[in-house]
């Protein structure tokens, strides 16, 4: 079962979360293969798709917000847009735009910052919005890394804490068709006093020397090890030399929040005109979820109850079936 753990170390100004996505990450890959077996993801944006699953559910869970964390990952190459989307309850859903061929080892910079203007998008969008309420969006360029070589997601994402929040982050990320994973330090703010101990007083530059040695024993995770070992596994090897407050444990899952009302209303947003001329051609408008793979079909007669006026309609119609 999928499982996210938040932690803090006792004394110390430093916060972390675990998340290990199993079954709903399955799901979302046996989804994408039932819908069209042609259409499956390549295997570098199955991984990529994993990682910004696993980081979405470990950002998610550090907010107090209702509403949806929306990562997006879009630039120039064979991946035109990447998307992942997790709710405040950790319920999660990922899609991809693929374009082009994917070479079998492509890592980020090749899937989607050929020519260096790749961009991270993250918003934060409520789930209900006051009058004017705008959702608040951070971006940042794919390449803006203080790493060298070609940037990682993790790296990205911890620019993006730096830049957008001012967090010192650290965060390990890995996936196979199995499981989604990643790991999360991070390092609380001054105010974030409530966390620490109880008459613990610390000089900031013990408090940022506290976040480097922590950051470093997370760093030392691999790949292999974040996606074979269990969770308690991991937290005694990397922290067995500090104490861990724990929490109850979080379940994310997958679930898409796509509706043949939402649909609906997308049909009416196209116009009646247009509407019509792709029944003419097809004899049947056929939208399917990019997320889930769920169709939803609109024959003449569903497509002209849209474009009708409630009333006008006869008594117990309805554009729903």
């Amino acid at each position: 079962m999928s499982e996210l753990h938040k932690f803090l170390f006792e004394g110390l100004p430093v916060r972390g979360n675990i998340v290990r996505l199993t079954d709903a990450w399955t799901e979302i890959l046996s989804r994408r293969r039932a819908d069209d077996a042609a259409s499956s993801w390549p295997w570098p944006v199955v991984e990529l798709l994993g990682e910004m699953a696993a980081a979405g559910a470990l950002m998610q869970s550090n907010i107090k917000f209702n509403g949806a964390l929306v990562m997006q990952i879009f630039g120039e190459g064979p991946v035109k847009v990447a998307v992942a989307e997790v709710q405040h309850d950790l319920s999660l859903r990922v899609t991809a735009k693929v374009v082009g061929e994917v070479a079998p080892g492509a890592h980020l910079q090749e899937l989607v910052n050929v020519n260096g203007r790749g961009r991270c998008a993250i918003t934060l969008d409520p789930k209900d919005r006051l009058p004017g309420q705008q959702a608040y969006q951070g971006v940042v360029p794919l390449n803006a890394t203080t790493g060298t070589g070609a940037p990682r997601l993790a790296d990205v994402l911890e620019h993006y804490m730096r830049q957008s929040e001012q967090l010192d982050t650290k965060i390990v990320l890995a996936a196979n068709e199995s499981v989604a994973a990643g790991l999360l330090i991070q390092r609380l703010p001054a105010e974030g006093g409530s966390h620490v101990a109880a008459g613990t007083e610390m000089d900031p530059a013990d408090q940022l020397e506290h976040f480097n040695r922590i950051a470093t024993l997370a760093g030392s995770l691999t790949p292999k090890e974040l996606l074979e070992l269990d969770v308690e596994t991991i937290l005694r090897r990397l922290f067995w030399e500090e104490k861990l407050l724990r929490f109850d444990p979080q379940v994310p899952r997958f679930a898409c929040t796509c509706s043949r009302e939402r649909v609906t209303a997308m049909i009416r947003g196209l116009g009646e005109e247009e509407a019509e001329g792709i029944l003419e051609e097809r004899g049947e408008i056929d939208v399917s979820c990019d997320f889930c793979g769920q169709h939803y079909r609109f024959d003449a007669v569903d497509t002209a109850q849209i474009f009708t006026s409630p009333g006008d309609r006869p008594p117990g119609s309805s554009t729903m079936h």
